[in-house]
C-alpha cells in the first residue's frame, strides 16, 4: 500500500507540473458549463436538475480522458524511463495501479470543481440530492473506465498521439453500443438476447441509469470490472512489451 501511495504521489504530482493540468481542467469546466446551460437548454427546461450536465459527460469524457490517459505509459516508452521504472522493487501491478489512481483522482478533482453548477441549481430550485449525487459518482466510475481502457491503449505504444487515437476509437463504441440507432439495427435481424449484451457492454446503458440516481450494484460492478479488466490488460501489454 505505501509503494502505491508513492506511485501516486508522484504522477499526481507529475500532472500538475505542467499545463496539461490546467489547460484539461479549464476545457473541462468551459465545456460542461457551455452544455449544461446553452446546449442542454437548462433554463428552458425550468427544471432544478442536473440532467442537462450528466447528459454530456460521456461525449466530454470521449475526448478529454484520451488526452490524459495517453501520457501514462507511452511518454515513459519514448522516453526511456519504463525500463528504469521496472527495475524499481516495485510489483508490475502496483505500478499499474498506482499510475491509474493519480489519473483517476485527477479526473476526480476536475469533476469536484464543477460544485458551482450543483451550487447554481440548488440556489434556483429544490433539486434531488440524492440523484445529483448519483451522477456524480456514476460520471466518476465511467471516468475510470475511459482512463483504464486509455492505459491500456498507452502501454501498446510509444507514440501519445496514436494513443490517443485509438483511446478515442475504442472508447466511442464502448459509448455508442448502448446508443438507440446502434441497438434499432441490431434489432433488425439479431436475437434479443444478443442485443441486450451489446447494450450491456455500453457506457452509455449503465451511466444513464446510475445518472438517474438508480445505484443498481450491476452498474457499479459493470464499472468496476471494466476498469480492473483493463488494467489487467495494461500489466499484460507492458510484461509482453518487456520480454520483446
Amino acid at each position: 500500500m505505501n509503494q502505491i501511495a508513492v506511485i501516486f504521489r508522484r504522477e499526481l504530482g507529475s500532472y500538475f507540473s505542467t499545463p496539461l493540468a490546467y489547460v484539461f481542467i479549464v476545457m473541462f469546466l468551459i465545456l460542461t458549463g457551455v452544455f449544461t446551460f446553452y446546449l442542454g437548454g437548462f433554463y428552458e427546461r425550468r427544471q432544478a436538475d442536473l440532467v442537462p450536465f450528466f447528459t454530456f459527460h460521456p461525449w466530454l469524457y470521449l475526448f478529454l480522458i484520451p488526452a490524459v490517459s495517453m501520457r501514462l505509459w507511452a511518454e515513459e516508452r519514448k522516453t526511456g524511463t519504463l525500463e528504469l521504472l521496472l527495475t524499481l522493487p516495485v510489483s508490475l501491478k502496483t505500478t499499474v495501479l498506482g499510475k491509474f489512481l493519480a489519473a483517476w483522482a485527477f479526473t476526480g478533482i476536475a469533476l469536484a470543481l464543477t460544485f458551482p453548477i450543483w451550487l447554481t441549481v440548488n440556489y434556483l430550485g429544490s433539486p434531488d440530492n440524492g440523484v445529483i449525487f448519483a451522477g456524480y459518482i456514476g460520471s466518476w466510475l465511467m471516468a475510470g473506465g475511459f482512463l483504464a481502457i486509455g492505459s491500456c491503449l498507452s502501454a501498446a505504444t510509444n507514440n501519445q498521439v496514436i494513443a490517443f487515437i485509438l483511446t478515442v476509437v475504442v472508447c466511442f463504441l464502448f459509448v455508442v453500443a448502448g446508443f438507440p440507432l446502434v441497438l434499432e439495427a441490431f434489432q433488425k435481424w439479431a436475437p434479443a438476447m444478443f442485443v441486450d449484451a451489446i447494450a450491456g457492454l455500453s457506457f452509455l446503458t449503465h451511466f444513464d441509469a446510475v445518472s438517474r440516481g438508480v445505484l443498481d450494484l450491476r452498474d457499479l460492478l459493470y464499472f468496476l470490472i471494466m476498469i480492473g479488466s483493463w488494467l489487467v490488460a495494461t500489466a499484460v501489454v507492458i510484461d509482453m512489451k518487456k520480454a520483446d
